[in-house]
């Protein structure tokens, strides 16, 4: 007979009990739960490899198809990069020991790549050109990269996707990435200290930010100032200071002794720089003056309607922080500053505008992502027609700006990338005399450095075609090189009669640009010039706007004018009797 038990009833539970048990799953998580959390934030972000691998792409095309867009760029940065290389280049008056307006320290950074390529490659020159703006490359790729984690992780995929296309392929990123100029290098800066804003890592945001003063542009200080501010609020006041003055310090003091190296005296070109342009009304109007609106044609021609959507951000600013919070205003932010204080001055550049390049990109992307929103807070519902619409023309505008923009960059490559392409040409003529002078006239603005002349051009001379302006000089071995204070040198853009070489009959080589104007072209001299080599140069004047700004397939090389650029060579006078 089975051994029966007494059956006891279970005691009922309270409801309020029943809903306390159900709602203890939301309230307490076990240690497995916590540590799924930050796993499952990271999968929502986009990983460094794609935008590592894909602004590296770009870079990399950047970098071996640039044009040269300034001569600045040429002269204060490649020709001085080229002196401490090969002891030969040429010198401006900003260089000059008397005045020193231009640190060395920057320099100095890009020969950790220019002093080991120029060994590897003994002879070959133009390798050292060209593996330097791959090092610029990779910098922008970095920097850039980390910019696009930080939005993944903070904003999700969309905004860093979108954000990722705009830094590949608008035109004003791609040109500026690989410039060899202080304003990239406050791009860079700029660009990997809001990354790390994002990142909450506000003590390195600051430390880069003043690095990227100190090397790179001190009047860009203004650009750093909104995440500056921001991070010592946000961040430990004391941690952040001390970062930001720590940097601060060792750079200037580093920027002050490599300036008496090769200054030959206790100089700052950080602090005569400043001087010369805020203490001591700098004379910039003297190098060209432009109008107000200089800066928004310009923004748009870089970046088409994405620019007019970057403006867009503050217009819109209850809708992006509400969606952004207050951090993504601070980032971009700086856009309006400077472009503000920079239409207020007189002297305007486009290289001037290149630090906030990537925050144009970071606004732009922004406005786009949040179209859906502007009509939702309008109509209210989330399955509105004019939501779905707004959500299905995002990509669709996105990929229009880009459209535009790759037809922007083509456009400039193909129409002036003639001045590398003819200078690349004289390695392929040294059955030229050796000591052969290379002459230039009033293309001399396009000359693309010596690293592209050849070993048997003893010289580059340059020829009076009715430019004023001071030119610049070989630097003068003689004199103390860097530390050397010619007397031909002076701050108010005064032409010195010693930088022309006045006997034309000199010349073994000429590079000169053939409109097909009125005016004479040596080229056309068939008795005294041969032509070498010669490629079609872009004819702004007389191009109509359209489609010389944007490759239009079919309609590019019908409607323009184009010009030639050519690399001439004087025929030997016996030659000419004899025939």
């Amino acid at each position: 007979m089975a051994l029966k038990l007494p059956r006891h009833r279970r005691q009922a539970v309270p409801e309020r009990d029943l809903a306390d048990s159900a709602a203890l799953p939301a309230d307490r998580y076990s240690k497995e739960d916590k540590g799924d959390k930050p796993r499952e934030k990271n999968e929502k972000g986009l990983r460094w490899q794609l935008p590592f691998l894909a602004l590296g792409l770009l870079r990399h095309m950047s970098a071996s198809s640039n044009i040269i867009h300034d001569c600045d760029e040429v002269f204060n940065y490649w020709e001085p990069l080229h002196y401490l290389l090969y002891k030969s280049g040429f010198q401006t008056w900003e260089y000059s020991s008397e005045f020193a307006l231009r640190s060395y320290l920057y320099l100095l950074f890009h020969m950790l790549v220019a002093g080991p390529t120029s060994w590897f490659y003994k002879d070959e020159k133009i390798q050292v050109f060209y593996k330097v703006r791959l090092f610029l490359g990779l910098i922008s790729t970095i920097t850039e990269t980390v910019l696009i984690v930080a939005l993944s992780r903070k904003y999700g995929k969309r905004l860093a996707t979108y954000t990722l296309a705009m830094l590949c392929l608008t035109s004003g990123c791609f040109f500026s990435s690989t410039s060899f100029l202080p304003s990239t290098f406050s791009m860079y800066a700029v660009t990997l200290s809001s990354a790390l804003f994002l990142l909450e890592k506000y003590a390195s945001a600051v430390s880069v930010s003043a690095a990227g003063v100190l090397i790179g542009w001190p009047f860009s200080i203004l650009i750093f100032l909104p995440v500056t501010i921001y991070s010592l609020i946000k961040g430990s006041f004391k941690k952040v200071f001390l970062s930001g003055l720590i940097t601060s310090v060792s750079v200037i003091v580093l920027s002050v002794y490599v300036d008496y190296y090769y200054y030959g005296k206790w100089t700052s070109s950080i602090f005569n720089l400043l001087k010369y342009n805020v203490l001591g009304g700098g004379e910039s109007h003297l190098y060209g003056v432009e109008s107000a609106t200089y800066y928004l044609r310009n923004g748009f021609n870089n970046f088409n309607f994405s620019f007019i959507l970057a403006l867009l951000f503050v217009a819109l600013l209850p809708i992006t922080l509400k969606k952004y919070t207050p951090d993504l205003l601070v980032v971009v932010s700086p856009i309006y500053i400077w472009l503000a204080f920079m239409s207020l001055q007189p002297h305007k550049e486009e290289r001037f505008l290149y630090p906030i390049y990537t925050l144009i990109c970071v606004a732009a992307t922004a406005v786009i992502d949040i179209f859906p929103d502007i009509f939702r807070d309008r109509f209210s519902t989330e399955e509105s027609f004019m939501v779905k619409v707004a959500k299905v023309l995002r990509p669709v505008f996105l990929g229009l700006i880009l459209c535009a923009s790759h037809s922007r960059t083509f456009s400039l490559l193909h129409g002036y990338s003639g001045p590398l392409v003819i200078y690349k040409h004289l390695e392929h003529h040294e059955d030229a005399s050796p000591g052969s002078i290379l002459c230039v006239g009033s293309e001399w603005h396009r000359y693309p450095s010596s690293f592209f002349i050849p070993s048997y051009v003893k010289e580059v001379r340059w020829i009076d075609d009715g430019f004023r302006g001071l030119l610049p000089f070989p630097f003068n071995s003689t004199l103390g090189g860097t530390a050397a204070a010619p007397s031909y040198f002076n701050n108010k853009n005064k032409a010195s009669d010693m930088q022309y070489l006045h006997d034309i009959d000199a010349c073994t080589l000429f590079v000169e640009l053939d409109l097909r104007r009125p005016h004479p072209s040596r080229g056309r001299d068939l008795s005294k010039w041969e032509t070498l080599a010669a490629v079609h140069y872009l004819d702004r004047e007389l191009s109509p706007a359209i489609y010389r700004s944007f490759f239009i397939p079919y309609s590019w090389h019908y409607k323009n004018v184009f010009g030639l650029y050519k690399l001439l060579r004087k025929i030997p006078q016996n030659n000419v009797d004899q025939d």
